[in-house]
């Protein structure tokens, strides 16, 4: 990508509430997705290196305060994708790109086109 996830992610969902255009929201929640899923990477990789230095007791703990709580069943990697998850879910880029599906949306747009569904 050109530009980093969030500022395009901002950049596409206040562009999208100009469009009622099918073809161009499609072309916005297409390149959206592809910065959803670069962000989602970035901010896994952040609580990956993050969490290499925490104790179990310290993962836990930041994980609740996430709203992400390391359950008894999980391992260590499914807490620490599980905080990734919630982390890039609060953040202003994944509350932007769910304001551009929700926009596209109103306009019948998916990221499946027609003859997929």
């Amino acid at each position: 990508m050109d530009t980093n996830p969030t500022a395009l992610l901002l950049d596409l969902a206040a562009r999208a509430q100009d469009f009622s255009d099918r073809d161009a929201l499609q072309g916005l929640l297409a390149t959206g997705h592809r910065a959803w899923c670069e962000g989602v990477a970035d901010v896994q990789s952040g609580i990956r290196r993050e969490a290499a230095n925490l104790s179990d007791a310290q993962l836990a703990a930041r994980c609740a305060a996430a709203g992400a709580p390391w359950e008894a069943e999980m391992t260590r990697g499914e807490a620490v994708s599980a905080l990734a998850f919630a982390t890039w879910d609060a953040a202003p880029a994944a509350v932007a790109y769910t304001e551009l599906e929700e926009r596209a949306t109103l306009f019948g747009v998916c990221l499946l086109g027609e003859e997929h569904l």
